[in-house]
């Protein structure tokens, strides 16, 4: 979807068409910005970003506090539209999906027309709201398609294109190159697919570890991801920023006894059980530490998991530095259960807890 949530405020007032819209918190509040509609962007403001930064850069933006019920419904609507053409949606997060259309119900033969087809569907159904598709035979080539041509754009990368796309595309398009990593990545010669399919993989992978054998592949249209339709839950958690930064070790932790308590209802509201607790603290400086402890018998107690974050702020230097955000994950599921995202847990990157809505 395009610009998704500020796309539907603008949708549900039209007052606001041509104008920066900033969904998010507003100014002032140190919340972080959500979506930003493309008016908006013009003028650098991007998701993540916090609400204080938007306003600095257009002080004429109009912010609008997030109404995720609504956001809830037309995603609804357009993930109906998908099933009505394929069992093979996987959902990424509340505005974004891979299909698989290698066998679609309406038995319409060409990927380019399933998807002009749902993109007039959801413009139609929805009230308004567009959507992107790239499309191509696989995940990665699909996804980095998809943002070329954005707003209501459609992109195709035929197997036979996809070496010489990829060897022009400037470093900065491909999906999961983010500005750091293209930033490491400039300085070691690398701007476009060309230059990255020179590197080995003995090289990359010396430089970004791991994820340089991701980087290999993609460079030579290499993705043997499949469209999984269920998506296995690894984390739920929760955190909250601070409206100002707090030194006060006992608030802190009755911060975190909430939390535990939040999170460990939405562990047996799920029937889940974790083994890893995680605790992540901001600091007033924006640098960020994590810090995880794993128990011997997975749990859902509000109890345990409190007890386990409690002892991990101590080891963060919290108190002596003063804290910005503080939040509580659990994890190590069982591989076989599965659930879907929080409520709360739309904001890909990033999360707020409901107070702060």
């Amino acid at each position: 979807m395009d610009a998704f949530f500020a796309s539907v405020e603008i949708r549900d007032n039209p007052r606001l068409r041509g104008k920066p819209v900033v969904v998010g918190g507003v100014p002032g509040t140190r919340s972080v910005v959500c979506t930003a509609s493309y008016e908006a962007r013009k003028y650098g403001i991007h998701s993540a970003m916090s609400s204080d930064r938007a306003f600095a850069l257009c002080p004429h933006a109009v912010f609008i506090r997030p109404r995720l019920d609504v956001y809830r419904e037309a995603s609804g609507i357009v993930r109906g539209i998908f099933l009505d053409y394929t069992d093979l949606v996987e959902p990424m997060s509340i505005d974004e999906a891979y299909l698989d259309v290698t066998d679609c119900k309406r038995n319409i033969p060409y990927a380019t027309r399933i998807a002009r087809e749902i993109r007039s569907r959801i413009r139609a159904e929805t009230g308004g709201l567009t959507a992107s598709a790239g499309i191509s035979f696989n995940k990665f080539l699909a996804k980095t398609a998809s943002d070329l041509h954005k707003p209501d754009g459609q992109t195709v990368i035929l197997p036979e294109q996809a070496l010489a796309f990829l060897a022009k595309l400037p470093i900065e398009k491909f999906h999961g190159i983010g500005r750091a990593t293209a930033k490491i990545m400039h300085e070691i010669g690398i701007s476009n697919g060309e230059d990255l399919r020179r590197k080995s993989k003995l090289e990359l992978m010396r430089k970004f570890g791991v994820t340089g054998e991701y980087y290999y592949n993609i460079a030579r249209a290499v993705d043997d991801r499949e469209v999984s339709p269920v998506r296995e839950r690894k984390s739920l958690g929760v955190e909250e920023t601070f409206l100002t930064d707090m030194t006060d070790m006992d608030a802190m932790r009755a911060v975190l006894n909430r939390q535990a308590e939040e999170v460990a209802g939405e562990l047996r509201r799920r029937k889940l059980c974790g083994k890893t607790i995680s605790v992540k603290v901001k600091f007033f400086d924006f640098k960020t530490i994590t810090r995880s402890v794993t128990i011997p018998l997975r749990t859902d107690s509000a109890e345990t998991i409190f007890t386990g974050a409690a002892g991990l702020l101590e080891k963060t230097g919290a108190g002596k530095i003063p804290v910005r955000l503080l939040g509580i994950t659990v994890s190590g599921f069982p591989r076989e259960e599965e659930t879907q995202q929080l409520e709360f847990d739309f904001m890909k990157d990033f999360r707020f807890t409901r107070r702060e809505w």
